[in-house]
């Protein structure tokens, strides 16, 4: 059945699907991505200690064996000794401790981030989200969420550790040899802001388009595989796979450019990792016979410890790169749902509603009074002029040509869209309560109802979790499903992704059990014979409306197709499509 709802499109740019995040926005998700202090400091202090111990290790080598070259008593030695046996441990131990923690910490705040994004995303959903597609949206509820675990882990972690020890290294060099102390801090300024220019002009643009394209390739890849038998049908297949060819290579490509920055950034680290090391020979040599007198063990250590300081010191760029692909993923994360909730969106009720849920009975009587709703983004109301009393018992019938309108005002009926007119519950306005409180009360079959690729048992379950083995096989056949279970092996029996191994009326049937299970007293059907032939169709009708009548509940069957006169208790006629 054609309705008035928008669809979303799809072109091979869903990028631009949502509008773009404020600044506001992308930082609010950057700190839900950022660890708290007394969660994130323990992995900083252990990566700081495992970065000043691999200085110190190389430090204490070289002084070591310098020194024992020059053939002092075993006792001036035995504490380098020790001290290189302590250093290369504790590396190790506190490179451990410190993937450790960090990890947890991230993977502890990735949780709570995943539950913020799905905060936001439940009050809009579904009819909020029409505009985005199914496929980006997966991407960035998925591996864009997964991507900002990098913010704490390989941005903030290793610039805060690179920092500390770039000071702390400078400061040691220096109390050593203050000329070498001074090459080494500029040669770790000249290193640091080169190679992130050079990152900067070669792969920037590619770092923020990754995110982007990865979402266009995942809606791509989605929209092949869910309408693979129509293209196959239509000859569109190969149209569609080289829509996708084209989208996979976009995205290598970016990858590759990106690459290419990233080798240029470790070429520039190396080169000035062996400028500094010249530089230190070229300031100590003097003064080993100069004024300032230091020993051979010391000039080993000034010569020495900036290879070890570079080594960690090249994270700064690697950092500043992953910073740009993370911004890109906060910004995607934060626009995957609208900043502003569309009017058209229910809202939670204010405090003048509080108390009314206690007004509604738990066989309400739902009366429309001119109702109309329209879905976000359309500029005509999806349905208009609505008016009609469903009391306990009343099966009523709501017809109307295709477009109409009828699932918009199904949609309504649950609170996924808001209302014009008035829409009472025991003669309270449904603005008033809660939209989860309407829905607890008023269920709704759809058109295309939707089974999980599971068992039949937990496509039930899901409706009332204390349901026993016998209440699903009960309510199967009240449903006329119970021998058909039986045939295929009972509730184990798999019904296939979004319900690929049942038919359209066994589905149906399926989501009937499901509302029967949950004891809506109010229940919605839209179109239960759309997907089924004539006589399938009229049978399923009965045993809706039969089934219903023994529960004494609410019944407003939404359909095109003429229902006899015997099984409803009222018809409804909803004029054509508005315009």
């Amino acid at each position: 059945m054609s309705d008035s709802r928008p669809s979303a499109s799809t072109s091979t740019s869903t990028s631009a699907s949502t509008e773009a995040a404020g600044p506001a926005e992308v930082r609010a998700v950057l700190r839900l991505a950022q660890p708290p202090a007394r969660r994130f400091a323990p992995g900083l202090a252990a990566g700081v200690l495992s970065a000043f111990f691999a200085v110190a290790l190389l430090a204490s080598s070289a002084w070591l064996i310098t020194r024992a070259a020059e053939q002092p008593p075993i006792m001036f030695l035995s504490m380098a000794v020790v001290g290189v046996r302590a250093f290369a441990l504790g590396r190790s131990a506190f490179r451990y401790l410190e993937r450790l923690a960090s990890h947890d910490a991230a993977f502890r705040q990735l949780a709570d981030l995943r539950l913020g994004v799905f905060a936001r995303i439940l009050p809009l959903a579904p009819a909020g989200l029409g505009g985005t597609s199914r496929g980006d949206l997966l991407s960035r509820l998925v591996r864009d969420v997964d991507d900002l675990q990098d913010f704490p882990l390989r941005v903030v972690q290793p610039l805060a550790t690179a920092g500390i020890l770039a000071i702390v290294s400078v400061a040691g060099v220096w109390s050593v040899l203050p000329a070498a102390g001074l090459t080494l801090a500029l040669t770790l300024l000249a290193a640091g802001l080169l190679a992130t220019f050079a990152s900067s002009a070669l792969s920037a643009r590619s770092e923020r388009r990754l995110a982007p394209l990865r979402g266009d390739l995942a809606g791509e890849v989605l929209e092949v595989v869910e309408n693979l038998d129509v293209l196959t049908a239509f000859g569109a297949l190969d149209a569609r796979l080289a829509t996708l060819a084209a989208a996979d290579d976009r995205l290598r490509r970016t990858s590759l450019r990106r690459s290419l920055g990233v080798g240029v950034q470790g070429a520039v680290l190396s080169l000035f990792a062996g400028l500094a090391t010249v530089a230190a020979l070229w300031v100590g040599i003097p003064a080993l016979s100069g004024p300032a007198g230091i020993s051979g063990p010391a000039f080993a250590v000034v010569v020495l410890v900036p290879m070890a300081v570079f080594e960690v010191f090249g994270m700064v760029p690697l950092a500043l790169g992953v910073w740009r692909q993370v911004h890109s993923s906060a910004a995607r994360v934060a626009s995957a749902v609208p900043t502003v909730v569309p009017v058209e969106i229910p809202a939670e009720p204010t405090v003048a509603g509080v108390g009314a849920t206690a007004a509604v009975g738990a066989r309400p009587v739902l009366e429309l009074t001119d109702v109309g709703a329209r879905w976000p983004g359309a500029l005509t109301p999806g349905v208009s002029g609505i008016t009609l009393r469903l009391a306990p018992g009343d099966r009523v019938h709501l017809a109307g040509p295709s477009g109409a309108g009828k699932t918009t005002l199904a949609q309504t009926l649950v609170r996924f869209l808001d209302y014009t007119g008035s829409y009472r519950l025991d003669g309270v306005e449904a603005r008033l309560l809660a939209p989860a409180e309407v829905r607890s009360r008023v269920g709704l079959c759809e058109q295309r109802p939707w089974l999980f690729d599971d068992s039949i048992r937990q496509n039930l379950l899901f409706a009332r979790e204390t349901a026993t083995d016998d209440d699903l096989e009960a309510v199967l056949g009240r449903v006329g499903l119970g021998e058909w279970t039986a045939q295929r092996g009972g509730l184990d029996a798999r019904v296939g992704e979004r319900g690929a191994l049942v038919s359209g009326g066994q589905a149906q049937r399926i989501a009937l059990a499901r509302a029967l299970l949950a004891d809506f007293p109010v229940l919605i059907v839209d179109e239960p014979t759309a997907n089924v032939d004539e006589a399938q169709g009229d049978l399923l009708v009965r045993d809706i409306l039969a089934t219903a009548k023994e529960d004494g509940r609410a019944v407003l069957l939404i359909s095109h197709t003429p229902v006899p006169d015997d099984l409803i208790t009222a018809r409804v006629a909803v004029p054509g499509p508005a315009r």
